[in-house]
């Protein structure tokens, strides 16, 4: 393993996708920023994963982008490729859930938000810090943060780049679940075990249209699937026969 790079691991239908850049708690690096959409595009057509988990490796979630390369993302702006990696993660089909520990901070805070769930640990820290360094946060990445915890918390977290800890995180919806330390990785596993034993046509309509991403035709295609698919048909039959449902429908390739 190298110094900074990202790591996959698969584990039944979850994988599990880790920062790791130890020398800078875990920042993001050019390269891992190019990584993360080839590491996403081999992950979403593989019909045994259901789910997938970025965390970081250690005490820390990702504290941000590598000062080092900041010279060529601010020189793009939005067409980044820290923006790039953040609409691949969150345009990604199937549910994804961050796994966080310690600092989540500017680029890990953006990665956390673009994720479906967050759950924290208690020594969690979230800040977005463009404002102590005269940047303009992209304008995905802000839309982003804004529609999760509201305009008046994406504010306070722009206006001040200060810290907040993982109570305050949840309490304005910036993560889902604030475990102890020692739980997270067990709360984490249940919650993925959850996820793959549910329907994944039930689970993939519902992230498109809540990420505003099904027009008509396609909300009207997701209800033909229902019934030409036969998995409501299974559900309805595993719950009168009192067994796990053997849910058997995959996304196509293409989408």
């Amino acid at each position: 393993m190298s110094d900074a790079e990202l790591t996959v691991e698969v584990t039944g239908p979850v994988a599990t996708v880790v920062i790791h850049n130890p020398a800078r708690r875990n920042a993001m690096t050019a390269a891992m920023w190019r990584q993360l959409p080839e590491l996403l595009d081999r992950l979403e057509p593989d019909p045994g994963v259901r789910a997938v988990v970025l965390t970081g490796a250690g005490d820390a979630f990702c504290a941000g982008a590598d000062l080092g390369d900041l010279a060529e993302l601010l020189d793009a702006g939005d067409a980044s490729i820290a923006v790039a990696a953040e609409e691949r993660l969150a345009s990604f089909a199937k549910p994804t859930v961050a796994a966080i520990r310690g600092a989540c901070v500017g680029g890990g805070a953006q990665l956390a938000v673009a994720c479906d769930l967050r759950v924290a640990a208690d020594d969690a820290r979230f800040g977005v810090p463009p404002a102590r360094l005269g940047l303009v946060y992209p304008a995905p990445t802000t839309r982003r943060l804004s529609r999760l915890v509201g305009p008046s918390a994406a504010k306070h977290l722009l206006f001040t780049a200060e810290l907040i800890d993982a109570e305050r995180a949840l309490r304005i919806g910036l993560v889902d679940e604030v475990l102890p330390g020692d739980r997270l990785a067990a709360r984490v596993d249940d919650l993925t075990a959850t996820i793959a034993q549910r329907s994944p046509l039930s689970v993939a309509a519902a992230k498109e249209i809540i990420d505003d991403r099904a027009g008509p035709a396609r909300i009207a295609w997701w209800h033909r699937k229902v019934t030409t698919t036969g998995e409501a048909r299974e559900g309805v039959a595993a719950i009168v026969e009192r067994r796990q449902p053997r849910f058997a429908w995959r996304a196509p390739a293409d989408g």
